[in-house]
Parts: structure tokens; sequence; C-alpha cells
């Protein structure tokens, strides 16, 4: 006979059971020689922010095989009780679940509020004592690489690209650990990879039947970056289109502050002209910069900028002047204006309008004023590599009428990058089309012209070229394992240094 009470506060509830006998749990024989009664006292879960505990009366066995190890036993409840637990399954398995969710600390202060007072600890021993997840054989597999410790440590993680799961983490990310996992799982048939050569190795070794496929959007990110330091390398071509000036006359140098960029009653010219003067002047009184930086509250290198500087305005070049504005993109447009004779503010304001610019007036009109008033000339910066590499590596049609116009011009002056342009919109066309048969012919037309870096890629893409050919062609990528990677990021760091491979195994795989 089995007795329950559960205790929340002053409520009593009774049951019974009817069970006559229990196998033994060491030698497994049927007994059902009652030796005597035991008490347990389970904590159940919670109700209502309560503490719940069972009081269980339960009978001990005594086992009637001889040659049996244990002589008696306790018998356990299916689904509520187990061997020297102190709480039941559901609050185990409630306990885990929290835990595979928040980690130890996050964890524990939950099931605290909810009325359960466990430390971070056990939330951890109770991740770790569950059993380890069955996967169903993968067909397309999806691997990369996670940083235990960036820089230092890394591991692989392996996601079935159909179901979107997890299936495994390897503890590192060589090739070995790649082909003994794929050794013992003959059924895969495609392997999604970035073009890491340890990767290709590994799933070379073990898996020749599988077809590796290169991710598309590593493919456009390394083709990206190749072609930001093409257009870097001819940064010459750039300088060219910054509008070409007469040969101004002497430089005056104004003579009152009113003369300069920065007039009275603008708040930072104002400051800056302030505190110039306050170094100055404890300078002049015979104080060393270190005392102006203690009395003034500066660091010392602000002091020696202000004490090297003879006057205020000094300080202004290179400031907020040279901030992006939103006319930075039409001042070309302005500048070949001015120089036809064009310098009506409104009018000019009026022509790039249409072509996408949606500042105000008086941005032109100050930017003309500028033009009307310096000593020197103003012109538009040119272009940096980075914005023409910008320009070329946007869709045609995003782009604005102002970048589209500068990006002719870029292409008129430099030869080379009108074919990098060329190269990387065939590029585009064979990723977004899925042509990857147009590969071999682009990589032949990349090598006719003198672009280094896009050789580089070309002959890296060469050493890979069936998995390149294969991302370019099939609808396979890796974006789903990305996906998991930066889910791993969060979880390593949710555990506070806990994140031992074991565990961060079980809350990839179980979460």
């Amino acid at each position: 006979m089995l007795s329950v009470d559960v205790n929340i506060e002053m409520v009593r509830v009774d049951a019974h059971c009817t069970t006559a006998g229990a196998v033994c749990p060491g030698c497994g024989a049927w007994s059902t020689r009652v030796h005597s009664s035991y008490l347990r006292f389970p904590a159940d879960v919670p109700s209502a922010g309560r503490s719940v505990v069972l009081q269980l009366r339960v009978r001990r066995f005594r086992c009637r095989n001889t040659l049996c190890s244990r002589r008696t036993f306790v018998e356990q409840i299916p689904g509520l009780t187990r061997r020297h637990g102190q709480r039941t399954e559901r609050l185990r398995s409630t306990l885990a679940l929290v835990g595979l969710a928040l980690a130890g600390r996050a964890g524990a202060r939950l099931t605290a509020i909810l009325g359960v007072s466990v430390s971070r600890s056990t939330v951890l021993r109770l991740i770790d004592t569950l059993p380890e997840p069955e996967a169903p054989a993968p067909r397309v597999v999806g691997v990369d690489e996670y940083a235990t410790r960036k820089g230092r440590h890394y591991g692989t993680v392996l996601v079935d690209v159909e179901t979107r799961r997890p299936i495994d983490l390897l503890p590192d990310r060589e090739a070995s650990s790649l082909a003994a996992w794929l050794a013992q799982r003959p059924g895969v048939e495609v392997v999604c990879r970035d073009r890491a050569p340890f990767f290709a190795e590994g799933a070379t070794t073990s898996a020749p039947q599988a077809v590796q496929v290169a991710d598309r959007w590593h493919l456009w990110h390394n083709l990206s970056e190749a072609a930001e330091r093409s257009v870097a390398q001819h940064r010459g071509c750039l300088r060219a289109l910054a509008p070409t000036a007469s040969e101004p006359g002497p430089e005056a140098v104004p003579a009152d502050p009113s003369a300069s960029p920065w007039p009275r009653g603008h708040r930072f010219a104002d400051r800056t002209r302030a505190r110039h003067a306050a170094v100055h002047a404890l300078l002049t009184a015979g104080h060393s910069r270190r005392s102006i930086q203690r009395q003034l509250k500066m660091t010392y290198r602000t002091v020696k900028q202000f004490a090297d500087a003879a006057s205020p305005e000094e300080l202004f070049t290179g400031q907020w002047q040279n901030r992006p504005s939103v006319l930075d993109d039409y001042k070309p447009y302005l500048d070949d204006r001015w120089s036809e004779g064009y310098t009506n503010a409104w009018k000019l304001w009026e022509e790039i309008v249409p072509l996408g610019y949606q500042g105000s007036y008086q941005r032109v009109r100050a930017y003309l004023h500028d033009k009307r008033t310096s000593p020197r000339p103003v012109t538009a910066r040119p272009p940096s590599p980075r914005a023409v590499a910008g320009w070329i590596l946007r869709h045609p049609d995003t782009l604005t009428e102002s970048g589209r116009l500068r990006l002719k011009s870029v292409r008129a002056h430099c030869p080379e990058l009108d074919a990098l342009t060329g190269h990387v919109r065939s590029f585009a066309a064979m990723l977004t089309e899925r042509q990857g048969e147009r590969l071999p012919d682009w990589l032949d037309a990349v090598r006719q012209d003198d672009l280094p870096s896009l050789h580089t890629l070309a002959a890296g893409i060469d050493r890979d070229r069936d998995a390149v050919i294969a991302g370019l062609t099939l609808p396979w990528n890796s974006g789903v394992v990305e996906g998991h990677v930066n889910r791993i990021k969060m979880l390593k760091r949710q555990m506070f240094g806990r994140a031992g491979f074991a565990l961060l195994r079980k809350r990839v795989l179980m979460s």
C-alpha cells in the first residue's frame, strides 16, 4: 500500500498504489517479499509560487536471489521518482528545460521566482544528465566553424540543412575530425561549406560521394574584398577626378576673427577660442603643461594641441567640415556647373533635386558661398576607394543618379576600374541566375586584365572550382549554418565561463 501526502501549506492529498511486487534493479528478478516501509520527501513542481513536497510511503523489498549483490531495494514510481532522487521527474525536466534556455545563473534566478530554490551548479548538472539526442541520418550537411575563444580556439558545427537543426558539435576544426564524423554517416550526399581548406580536405577524404557546395555569400564577400583592393591600387585615377582649378593668388590671412570660416556666435568656435585663450594665458603666467592639465581638467594631448596652435583658427581644420554630408555626392556636379559659369545657388539646387538630392537649399548656398569667398579653390574631394567599390558592387538599378554619374566618370577615366566593374557584374549575374557553367569563361576573362587582386581571387577559386561551380548552380547554401553560429555565440557568453564543450554541445543540440 502506498500513501501520498502533498504539502502545499495546509493542502493534503492522499493516493494509493496497488503494486504487488517489484523488479530488482541489480539482477532483474521479480521480488514480492516486503522487508519494510520507507518514507521519501521528493520536491515537486511548485503551485501558484508555493513549494510542493510529496510525502511518499514506499516499500522496501528483499531480493530472493541469493547471488544478487543488492539485497534490498526500494520500489520506484514510474514517471515520478528515481533512485536517490530528491525531486520528482517532472520537476527535474522543468529545471533542465529552464537550464537549456537560460543556463546556470539566470536559470537559478528564474526558478527562485517560481518557487524552487536551486543553485546554478545544480541547474548545470541537470543539463549534463540529459540523454544525448538522436538525430536522423542527414542527407545535406552544412559545416562551419565557431569560436570558443576568438583568434585562438575554434570548433565545428554541423547542421542538417533540410531540417535546419544542428546535429553535432566537434571540439576542433581539424580535417581529421570532420573526416571521422562523415565516415560514420555514409548517407551524406551534399556538404555545404565555405572555402576553408580543412573542411574541403575532410569532406574529400571521407565523403568522396558527396557533392561539395561553396557558399554563395562567402564567394560574394571574397569578391567584394578583392574589388576594394583593386580600387585602392588605382586610387591615382580617383585623384584625377577632382576638378582642377586655376592657380590661386597668395593666400590672404584673415585679419580678424570675422574672416575665419568659423564666425563668432558658433558654439564650437567660441568654445575653442575660449579654451585656447585660457591655455595660452596660463602658459604666459609660467605654468607648465602638466599644471594646466590639472587646472583645466584636460588631457595632456589636448593641452599640447592648444599650446602648439598660434591661433584658434589653426584648430578648426579637419573638424566638422570633413564630416559626411548629404551634399557630398552632388559636389562634383556642382563643381562642373560652377566651372561652366553657372553660379546661381537656387538654379543649381533645382538641378540636383531631380538627381536625388534630399537636403536643403541652404547647404547648396553655403557650399557655393565658400567657393566665392575662400582664397583657396573649394572643390569636392575625390571619392574614397571604399565608396567607389560600393558603387561597383551595387546593382545598377539601386544606384542613385549621382552615384551612377560618378561611377560613369570613374570608368571613363580608368580602364582598369571599367574592366573591374564588368567582371563584378558578370559574376553577380552568374550568382543570382545560378549559371555556374559560365565560371571557366569568367576566370579566363579576369586573367586577361591587369587586376592583381582579382587574379589572386581567381587562383583561389580555380583550386576549388568544382565546389564553386556547384555553389553557383545548386540551391543549397550555408545561410542556416551562419545563423546557428550566431546562436552559439549567445549561448557561450550566457554561461559566464562555465561553457565547457560538453555543456555547450548539450545546449546547442537540445535548445
